[in-house]
């Protein structure tokens, strides 16, 4: 083990599906460490039986880290050390973790993290898209609500490129979502990422869902999706030479509309820049100006 690793909090990446991706380093760690923090012992057993690796095996999953976040560092302020792995890849991207790490930041652990293997970064890597910024959003939303708030921010053009998870269960449904929406953005979608079958679907979410068709069984193995919006799609950035107070209330006048009316109708303007929630909120500003 390293030098001066004792009380020592350790993130180790493992593979994403290919035993072999796990690097010396990552086997070295969890090899002399005192106690290995696993999102799921069982999984993770399978992993370290191949790997010839004995030691101590504690459950750390998103139902009890707030509760084993005490007991570990109450471990390695003895002068033991954890090492943190997940079912697979890195841990805390969207998986558990993060709760550990800031109890042994507060207690003045020292961590250190063993790169490797994370879903969303190969995905990216071989998208082909623009990957000169990109944004992470984990797990594609559920709710059609908390759906149409993604689609907004891809919208606003903070980045054209974002990079999210989905079970494969949902994936026809997230891909009819970005149909149905009109979306205009080109997709990748990996599937079994590193394995002997892995692959990978592109194009506008239409050519995608023809290509799952055509594939059968979409609903297996584990998906990274990358989106990579269309310059044209994203809300015009030049700065706002019209407040949105002033356009709702000239849609208001316009059209003796309602507030309510006003933003759908700002909203069907194709001159328009600003999003539904900054018209709703430049709305409440009116509401709260003028009253009623």
């Amino acid at each position: 083990m390293e030098e001066n690793s004792k009380g020592c909090l350790y993130i180790v990446a493992t593979p994403i599906g290919n035993s072999r991706d796990m690097s010396p380093r990552g086997i070295q760690i969890l090899s002399e460490v005192d106690i290995i923090a696993a999102e799921d012992t069982r999984r993770s057993m399978v992993l370290l039986n191949k790997l010839e690796i004995k030691n101590k095996l504690v459950s750390n999953h998103k139902f009890n880290e707030y509760g084993k976040a005490k007991y570990f560092i109450n471990e390695m302020l003895s002068g033991k050390s954890v090492a943190v792995i997940t079912d697979a890849g890195t841990p805390c991207i969207s998986d558990p973790g993060n709760e550990l790490i800031k109890a042994a930041v507060d207690a003045g652990i020292k961590v250190v993290g063993i790169p490797g293997c994370c879903a969303a970064v190969t995905a990216l890597s071989i998208s082909g898209f623009d990957l000169s910024s990109f944004v992470f959003y984990g797990f594609f939303p559920r709710e059609n609500a908390e759906r149409r708030k993604l689609l907004e921010k891809l919208r606003r053009g903070d980045s054209r490129t974002f990079a999210l998870y989905e079970s494969p269960k949902r994936i026809m449904e997230m891909v009819d979502f970005f149909i149905d929406s009109g979306a205009r953005c080109r997709m990748c979608l990996c599937n079994d990422l590193t394995k002997l079958h892995e692959m990978s679907f592109r194009g506008s979410p239409g050519e995608v869902k023809e290509q799952l068709l055509a594939k059968g069984n979409y609903d297996k193995g584990e998906y990274a999706v990358v989106i990579e919006v269309e310059e044209e799609y994203i809300f015009n950035k030049v700065e706002h030479t019209v407040s949105a107070e002033a356009m709702l209330v000239d849609a208001m006048i316009s059209g003796n509309l309602s507030p309510k009316d006003a933003v759908t109708a700002v909203l069907n303007d194709e001159n328009n820049s600003y999003s539904k929630n900054e018209l709703k909120a430049a709305a409440l500003n009116l509401k709260r100006m003028f009253g009623g």
